[in-house]
């Protein structure tokens, strides 16, 4: 059995996971916080997509959890070949949502020049929310790519 960083059952794979959890979490914080992002649908699927993240990433690190205090396996071809799956349908998820939410704040901030005209438009809120959900997804990305290179050892 290989030991690939930030696979499903080690400490690292744990850090992985609350690390996304914890980013995911600060965004929809950051993108809640500000007014009117539901008007616009980039920022609602992006917060759509950032609490599926948190929910399946919470759901591992407890299953990490209970991996690690009971000296279970979690590196068997079923298990794996369902995180993997999963772990790369949420990753897609959230590149997309990041990338429709950053096109939509590139729009307000540069182009349309929005939101110098309405100061009541949480501009910077939205900046940072996009750049915390693109970090979210560059872990989601190392822990995808890490069960991915888990499961094709195992054929």
């Amino acid at each position: 059995m290989k030991r690939v960083v930030g696979s499903p059952g080690t400490w690292s794979g744990m850090a992985l996971r609350l690390s996304q959890c914890v980013f995911a979490a600060a965004s929809v914080f950051s993108l809640v916080s500000g007014f009117g992002y539901s008007n616009y649908s980039a920022f609602f699927y992006m917060n759509l997509a950032l609490i599926l993240q948190t929910m399946w990433s919470l759901g591992l690190v407890c299953k990490d959890i209970f991996a690690l205090r009971n000296k279970k396996d979690l590196h068997t071809p079923d298990n794996l070949l369902i995180i993997v799956m999963v772990d790369w349908v949420v990753a897609i998820f959230m590149f997309s949502a990041a990338c429709a939410s950053a096109s939509l704040t590139i729009f307000f901030m540069w182009d349309t020049h929005l939101c110098g005209e309405y100061s009541r438009l949480a501009c910077r809120q939205f900046g940072l929310s996009v750049v915390l959900a693109f970090i979210t997804w560059l872990l989601q990305a190392a822990s995808s790519f890490s069960g991915f290179w888990l499961l094709v050892s195992f054929f």
